[in-house]
């Protein structure tokens, strides 16, 4: 075990799955000679050749639609759209082509395609680089949607994605990236706790899709987060004198509902937590989901903590974030109903 923060941990996942398996290539802007923006790439090209490790036009839709083909061919592509924001060209590809590939051919095709795209907020990246896009690919049958919130489910999850034979989308934190934020926002970055380093096997490794991680056991509300916000719930359930339990879905389809119902039930108490806007929200289905399965088990409404309902903005985008403040005072007002 080494330590390693996500990227290298996305980095070292990538390599393991070129070095295993010949047909897997990996292919998107600036992912080859340069190592991707975010470096994530990173020495691939170099070791593993042109032909593996390549990078293409800024054209997502022309992307999703060389890597439908290649996967109906025995490869197994792995592409990098360089911002979630950027996806929306490639809309149609994904969810009209990709998704419904195996269905519409009654199993004879399948493409076993991986996308790869750093999401939600966290550089002051404005508007067009800090969304997180999640829940448009839940909607759509025939896609997995991953999102860790650490550098080992990293590795574990992605070397899973590439080796599953159904499209994964796979979102990473790019506010974790590097692991605790140490820029120049000093006052802001007090909010947070984003240990987003640790300890990583750099061996062959996988975790199963659908498996969520009960990463603080509570008692009295469950706190249900993925991506970034993981680490907004337990610094918020540290400081709260409330007996927290955080689970961290990772996997948002398939979805681990048993490990939800099995917390909520527990506790009696739900809080879900992102950071997307709050209207038509992942939250939502969740919400919807705990109501049909835990009713009788609910001691307070199932609440949210999330963006709010505008563009992402880049001067207040701390303000926009969920913090652990609302979080706490979220913690404080389901607990008043006994």
């Amino acid at each position: 075990m080494v330590q390693m923060n996500i990227v290298q941990a996305v980095n070292s996942a990538l390599d393991t799955v070129l070095e295993r398996d010949e047909n897997v290539v990996i292919f998107g802007e600036d992912v080859g000679y340069f190592g991707g923006v975010f470096r994530c790439t990173d020495g691939l090209q170099a070791k593993y050749g042109l032909h593996r490790v390549f990078d293409t036009p800024l054209s997502e839709g022309g992307i999703a639609s060389i890597a439908i083909g290649m996967g109906i061919n025995g490869l197994r592509p792995v592409v990098e759209m360089q911002f979630a924001d950027y996806i929306f060209p490639a809309f149609d590809q994904i969810t009209n082509e990709l998704a419904k590939l195996r269905y519409r051919s009654g199993g004879e095709y399948w493409a076993p395609v991986t996308i790869r795209t750093p999401c939600g907020g966290g550089i002051r990246g404005g508007h067009y680089h800090s969304q997180s896009p999640e829940v448009y690919f839940t909607h759509t049958p025939g896609l997995k949607v991953v999102i860790p919130s650490n550098p080992y489910d990293a590795k574990g999850l992605l070397t899973t994605a590439v080796e599953d034979d159904d499209p994964v989308i796979f979102l990473e934190p790019k506010r974790l990236y590097n692991g605790p934020f140490d820029g120049d926002h000093t006052a802001a970055a007090k909010k947070w706790d984003t240990h987003a380093s640790g300890e990583v096997s750099e061996d062959y490794y996988r975790i199963p899709l659908g498996e969520a991680n009960v990463v603080t056991e509570g008692s009295d509300v469950t706190l249900l987060a993925w991506g970034t916000m993981v680490h907004v719930a337990q610094a918020a359930a540290a400081r709260s004198e409330t007996s927290c339990e955080v689970i961290d879905l990772r996997s948002l389809l398939p979805l681990d509902l048993e490990a939800i119902v099995a917390s909520v039930q527990k506790t009696g108490r739900c809080i879900i937590i992102h950071e997307a806007p709050r209207t038509s929200g992942y939250g939502g289905e969740l919400s919807a989901l705990i109501q049909e399965e835990c009713f009788w088990h609910l001691e307070a409404p199932v609440q949210r903590v999330t963006g709010w309902d505008t563009p992402f903005p880049h001067t207040l985008e701390w303000e926009y974030f969920p913090s652990q403040e609302r979080v706490m005072e979220t913690i404080s007002r389901t607990m008043e109903n006994n």
